[in-house]
């Protein structure tokens, strides 16, 4: 291959992945609705939570990021479990009911975790890079895109949830 032919493959490919992200679900953007099923089998719709402060985290048990967030997820969900306030947690493997059921045999949370075995969801809003969260407003809005592990107790964290939350 001469090295006009590699530069217009790579040209190829950055515009791709340029056209792919641009795909992607934006901050200021209507969350798309969903529907997905939990643990039980019961149908989970983000339309649910209208009016409520969804936080969705895109997540994998082969994840070791994903892994060491979900305990402050588990304290985040217990801190506004009275308020206007749900945390998804969406499994994003492939035939993963008896992946996550196993590791939450192990790791017990109560926050509910939906299963996107067919990556619809993920592909809807564009998550790839794991752990992956959105945090959603009371009007639907996505708010935020927030990409890797966090410690979801974290004050300054906490500060903005508690005004999103109370205001």
């Amino acid at each position: 291959m001469n090295i006009f032919s590699r530069i217009n493959v790579a040209v190829v490919i950055v515009s791709l992945l340029l056209c792919t992200s641009s795909f992607a679900i934006q901050e200021n953007q209507k969350a798309p609705d969903f529907t997905l099923e939990d643990l039980q089998g019961q149908k989970v719709s983000l339309s649910d939570f209208k009016g409520k402060i969804v936080m969705v985290n895109f997540w994998a048990t082969w994840c070791p990021p994903c892994i060491e967030e979900m305990p402050s997820m588990e304290k985040l969900s217990r801190r506004f479990s009275d308020e206007d306030f749900v945390l998804l947690a969406i499994n994003v493997e492939e035939n993963s009911r008896t992946i996550v059921e196993n590791f939450l045999k192990k790791n017990p949370y109560t926050f509910p975790v939906l299963l996107d075995q067919d990556a619809k969801v993920q592909q809807l809003y564009g998550a790839y890079r794991f752990p992956e969260t959105v945090i959603i407003n009371r009007h639907g809005e996505i708010v935020t895109r927030v990409i890797g592990g966090r410690d979801w107790m974290d004050e300054g964290i906490l500060s903005i949830l508690d005004f999103m939350v109370k205001g």
